[in-house]
């Protein structure tokens, strides 16, 4: 990987530190823009320059303080920031169109769909999986961390994780998080799962668990989120979708990759697993009887 230029801005560095490397009067001048990306995000620098009464040069020269190489990457920053701040109201309100239909906007959200998943095919190093899949079978423990609507995809890769035989524990409440995470070790492995700003008990639990020293994985939609700053290694998946609320065909994807990983890099093992189990899920009282 070329070396980064020393003025080169880090995608996951904090507002803050960014703010700091410019005059007080520039951060007054940008601060909103960061704050309500958004709104600025489509625009030009010439463009913004009007928006904000200055000249393009003066903008071109505060973004490359910042740590940025152009405006173009600005731009970039931008765009991921609009992403991860934005609100189930801004969302729904940018697909509002009187001249668009009905149905017209049920199969846009279907092509959102379409779009993340094909985001996640044509961005994936399918081999890092390889590697990856060993941290699960190197690990004492495994703990999926995530909440509220995470929750879902956190029971899922937990089901199925247990059905391979692996001691797996899922962590989806703020008392379980926290408590759970002071008890991991250097031997185990956390898999944390959150979207868009990343939910403070999720990004609380994976701080604590860095600190053990343990290795730690992330699924989440941003180069900036927390998670992908802080995890040992992530996988970015888009959870964008044309309505109010946030589209898992892609993160649900990314977990059956990662599974399909696991069960195939010790296919011998993972075929005497699912043997012992076998009887169970053809003749187990779980199942409706057949008439």
């Amino acid at each position: 990987m070329p070396k980064k230029s020393t003025r080169e801005v880090d995608p996951q560095e904090r507002v803050g530190t960014m703010l700091r490397r410019i005059y007080r009067t520039r951060q007054d001048m940008m601060r909103p823009i960061l704050e309500h990306p958004r709104e600025y995000v489509l625009l030009s620098i010439r463009e913004l320059a009007n928006r904000l009464q200055v000249d393009p040069a003066t903008v071109s020269r505060t973004v490359i303080a910042m740590g940025f190489q152009n405006y173009r990457e600005f731009q970039k920053y931008l765009h991921q920031r609009s992403i991860t701040h934005s609100t189930a109201f801004e969302r729904m309100s940018a697909t509002a169109s009187v001249d668009t239909s009905f149905e017209a906007k049920v199969r846009e959200t279907l092509n959102g769909a379409v779009h993340n998943l094909e985001g996640l095919c044509n961005s994936l190093d399918v081999g890092r999986l390889e590697s990856l899949a060993d941290r699960f079978y190197a690990a004492n423990r495994i703990f999926v961390l995530g909440g509220d609507l995470a929750s879902s995809l956190v029971y899922f890769l937990h089901y199925q994780l247990m059905v391979l035989g692996f001691d797996v524990t899922p962590v989806t409440s703020s008392g379980h998080t926290t408590y759970l995470m002071h008890r991991v070790t250097k031997n185990d492995l956390v898999v944390a799962i959150s979207f868009r700003r990343g939910l403070r008990q999720t990004i609380e639990g994976l701080i604590q668990a860095r600190s053990t020293g343990c290795y730690t994985i992330g699924i989440t939609d941003t180069s900036i989120s927390p998670v992908a700053r802080m995890t040992d290694e992530s996988i970015l998946v888009s959870v964008d979708v044309p309505h109010f609320g946030a589209s898992y065909v892609a993160p649900m994807a990314a977990l059956d990759v990662i599974l399909s990983s696991i069960a195939n890099r010790k296919r011998a093992r993972t075929m005497t697993v699912l043997k012992q189990i076998e009887d169970d899920q053809k003749y187990s009282h779980r199942w409706y009887p057949e008439t």
